[in-house]
């Protein structure tokens, strides 16, 4: 794990947010100054503009329509997004019992150190006066089964004594949300468990759009984050499985304020080591899809997850995908973890975004 270093960038551009995030979410830079990208064209939501005149039947009619036809990938097939949407929706229903099992076994067990290091590193809940604790609303996405949240809440709660911190978990698979209550109602203490909140939406998409997992957009929905009301985004071990990540990204940055923090642990490309990367993949692609079929019998669910590792994004591409949706980024962007198989990404939301 990279050494934390001397200064923090979140001395950077001499001023701090409004309620900042405590300083050591900021570290782990290696360069003096952020990675700044134009902002985006625009951060405003379908639901804010103002509709055009015209016939707009060939638009509404399908919600769905780009979706049924635009290409991405599930794994190492070339699939449309609407069924990359289900076919994801499928594994997640499948594994949802074994989730942290099947963590278990595509780390060797690091993904518990890993989440140990992320929840630290960000330090929910550490305030500048420790005898009036700031509020801090903090989204964990695609975090069902309530891995991050739970370790959010203890570090915020118990380490930096702030009861103010409070934390959604949004997940759009409603059995991983469905483990994470029974999880959350069984292990964490009151006070905890009342600064829980659950939320079932897309990624994409927080508010009451229409989605193949949502349909219904008059669907009554609660604790959707409205814009710039966030101080920290989390997403641990989910965004490579998101079938629009710069949407997913640009959703990021329109919830957060400014100054709010994007923080995602995912894994990654240990390119820099080439003997320990083909071990890696060879344990990957040739026990962890075998292990599946014998521990869970369900071989396919886990050949996708290692095929979903290998085709997201490197370090340095997914770095600049968070500074293209507007972010500004700390350093070199990232901080590798054991051997680059996994990896940690911040931006920050500017202050004038």
């Amino acid at each position: 794990m990279a050494a934390r270093p001397a200064a923090l960038w979140a001395a950077a551009r001499q001023c701090a947010p409004r309620r900042p995030l405590a300083a050591s979410a900021l570290t782990h830079a290696t360069a003096a100054s952020p990675i700044r990208s134009p902002r985006p064209l625009s951060t405003s939501h379908p639901n804010d503009a103002t509709p055009t005149s015209g016939n707009t039947d060939n638009n509404t009619s399908d919600p769905f329509a780009a979706r049924r036809t635009k290409a991405t990938h599930f794994g190492f097939e070339t699939v449309t997004e609407w069924e990359k949407t289900e076919r994801v929706a499928g594994v997640f229903h499948s594994v949802a019992d074994s989730y942290d099992k099947m963590n278990d076994l595509m780390s060797f067990g690091w993904h518990r150190v890993w989440k140990d290091h992320f929840v630290r590193g960000l330090s929910p809940g550490l305030s500048p006066d420790p005898l009036n604790p700031s509020p801090m609303r903090v989204l964990d996405v695609a975090g069902g089964t309530g891995d991050i949240a739970f370790r959010m809440l203890h570090h915020a709660h118990v380490v930096n004594s702030n009861p103010n911190v409070r934390v959604t978990i949004s997940d759009i698979n409603p059995s991983m949300l469905a483990v994470g209550r029974s999880r959350a109602e069984s292990q964490l203490p009151p006070g905890q468990l009342a600064a829980l909140s659950f939320l079932e939406a897309d990624a994409t998409d927080f508010l009451d759009e229409p989605s193949p997992s949502h349909p219904n957009p008059a669907r009554p929905r609660h604790n959707v984050p409205a814009p710039g009301s966030l101080d920290l985004y989390t997403v641990a071990f989910g965004i490579r499985n998101f079938t629009d990540i710069p949407g997913a990204l640009r959703e990021a940055y329109r919830a957060l304020r400014p100054g709010g923090v994007f923080a995602c642990l995912e894994f990654s490309k240990a390119d820099a080591n080439p003997l320990f990367n083909a071990v890696y993949k060879r344990w990957s692609f040739g026990a962890i899809p075998l292990i599946g079929q014998l521990v869970a019998g369900d071989r396919d669910s886990y050949q996708y997850l290692v095929e979903s590792i290998e085709r997201f994004p490197s370090q340095r591409d997914f770095r600049d995908m968070i500074a293209a949706a507007g972010f500004d980024v700390p350093g070199k962007g990232w901080e590798d973890l054991t051997g680059g198989v996994a990896a940690i990404h911040k931006g920050v939301k500017p202050l004038d975004g």
